[in-house]
């Protein structure tokens, strides 16, 4: 392994450490997990390359779920959304 991919790697794995346990979920898995919650805090990103993306991450006991769609999530009424520049996940 290459000095340059050594240190990537080390970068990744303190990315997963600081960040925690993520889940990624299908999008229709994201909102039963909403649906579960009284008062969800959604953060919610809109990505643009070669497509658009939608990407959402939500903390349900103790753990973070995330997902992505290429459509908007028809989100509950009752989150309290925090709009967000970017969202990166560690592979």
């Amino acid at each position: 392994m290459s000095n340059g991919a050594a240190v990537a790697a080390a970068v990744i794995a303190q990315a997963v450490k600081a960040s925690g346990a993520i889940v990624r979920v299908a999008p229709n898995d994201f909102l039963t997990v909403l649906n579960k919650m009284e008062w969800p805090l959604v953060v919610a990103a809109e990505g643009k390359f070669l497509k658009t993306t939608y990407k959402y991450l939500t903390s349900y006991k103790g753990l973070v779920f995330f997902t992505k769609s290429h459509e908007p999530l028809p989100l509950p009424s009752r989150i309290e959304l925090v709009p967000a520049k970017r969202i990166w996940i560690p592979n």
